[in-house]
């Protein structure tokens, strides 16, 4: 059971969006025999936080869904450098010294992200069932090779998506390696210590000085990557999905972003749910936050599922997992249909 309410509560508002995930996770299963169970992958981290069930603030407290004057938008104050951004924001909407749900209330939706990205605040507006995008685009970048040996993950993402989607390659056999930066450890490790455990049991762990050169040493040894960074961040460290898949047959790459490989926008869980249109609706049809950072475990599931459909086929593809579509494929999913 969830601390402070019962798993049903938590599960129930989500049964009419889960058949995309269901569906993934079953995929899963079939290529590599791991089950997925899906209530521990969604709701592991709050049974374990004790935390209540989301309203327009979302379950870890930090994202918040606002009403402006044309519909709504989540602002994410994941961090401390996004609280000490709130003046500037507000400034930037025209309500210097208000609170930040009046200025909120005084712009539209778009104009609210707009100017919370520009400072580097997550943020997004409600957006449609369908963003246009598919979950996991597929781009053929290397030669293909059938694999007989358990492949070596090296996992360069932090949080939740890529760790999960890690974890889930880990039980079906691959190797992970957990890379983190020296000057910038996972931030899930001042989380909940025992869901930072379940998300990297059994794995090796480094820890390396990024500006060093050592990252790319460590990569070169991979047959899979999986990282959640700007393009461009990696390169400036040596480290270039393109070249690493024509480097040698049979390698994937799993990149994890909130829009794209082409989008800079920044997203946590939260705030991506809601760009995806992945809500739900209180008593008087008003948005509510769904889950815990749902974003996060479901493109965790769809990234695990594409990194096993990718290897089955030999590899040498470059996978973009987009955690704002792969909410939108379960916001289309539970979206009512006409009669």
């Amino acid at each position: 059971m969830v601390k402070n309410a019962a798993l049903d509560q938590w599960l129930e508002p989500l049964r009419p969006f889960l058949a995309p995930l269901a569906d993934a996770a079953r995929d899963f299963t079939r290529l590599t025999g791991v089950p997925v169970d899906l209530p521990t992958v969604l709701f592991h981290r709050a049974r374990l936080a004790g935390l209540p069930l989301p309203g327009r603030t979302s379950a870890g407290g930090s994202c918040h869904l606002l009403p402006g004057t044309d519909g709504w938008v989540a602002v994410n104050l994941a961090r401390p450098d996004d609280t000490a951004a709130v003046p500037a924001l507000v400034a930037l909407l025209g309500a210097p010294q208000a609170p930040l749900p009046t200025a909120v209330r005084q712009s539209t939706a778009l104009a609210v992200a707009h100017h919370a990205q520009l400072l580097g605040i997550a943020a997004a507006a409600l957006g449609p069932a369908r963003a246009g995008r598919r979950p996991v685009r597929v781009r053929r970048l290397g030669q293909p090779r059938v694999r007989t040996a358990a492949p070596r993950v090296v996992d360069l993402s932090a949080l939740w998506a890529g760790p999960l989607c890690a974890r889930l390659l880990g039980l079906a056999g691959a190797g992970i390696v957990k890379v983190e930066s020296t000057a910038r450890p996972d931030g899930a490790r001042f989380g909940s210590p025992e869901f930072y455990q379940w998300l990297h049991d059994g794995h090796e762990s480094v820890v390396l000085d990024f500006d060093a050169g050592a990252l790319a040493e460590v990569v070169a040894e991979a047959d899979v990557v999986i990282e959640a960074s700007r393009p461009r961040a990696l390169r400036r460290l040596g480290v270039h999905a393109e070249r690493f898949l024509a480097a040698r047959p049979g390698r994937v790459w799993i990149s994890i972003t909130g829009y794209g490989r082409d989008d800079d926008r920044v997203a946590f869980g939260d705030d991506a749910a809601v760009a995806g249109g992945l809500v739900g609706r209180d008593a008087d049809g008003e948005p509510v936050f769904l889950g815990d950072a749902l974003a996060d475990p479901v493109t965790g599931v769809f990234a695990a599922r594409a990194a096993a459909r990718s290897l089955a086929r030999g590899g040498g593809e470059l996978l973009c997992v987009s955690m704002a579509a792969c909410a939108a494929a379960l916001a289309e999913a539970g979206r009512p249909r006409p009669c």
